[in-house]
């Protein structure tokens, strides 16, 4: 066995603690459900989320005025045309 430090803000270490006494674990066995989960699963035992950039929002709203039948999808003959209004470049 061995030990590992971690710095943690006291509120969430007292809100952690509340919440694994209710199952039944105490913080030690807490951390180390997560360690073999992460052991386990090759990573993170549970999905990341980013938020999207302001990019990935403007897309999306796009295709949902689109889905929404607010405003007509682009469509492209040319796929040099495609880039080039995509890009500026006109690069494939």
């Amino acid at each position: 066995m061995t030990t590992i430090n971690v710095r943690v803000e006291e509120n969430i270490k007292n809100e952690a603690s509340a919440l694994f006494a209710e199952l039944g674990l105490d913080m030690s066995t807490a951390i180390n459900l997560f360690l073999y989960q992460a052991i386990a699963r090759e990573g993170l035992p549970f999905e990341v989320k980013r938020r999207p950039n302001a990019e990935t929002l403007a897309a999306m709203e796009e295709v949902r005025r689109i889905r929404a039948g607010e405003q007509s999808a682009r469509v492209y003959t040319d796929v040099h045309k495609m880039f080039e209004e995509l890009n500026g470049d006109g690069e494939v």
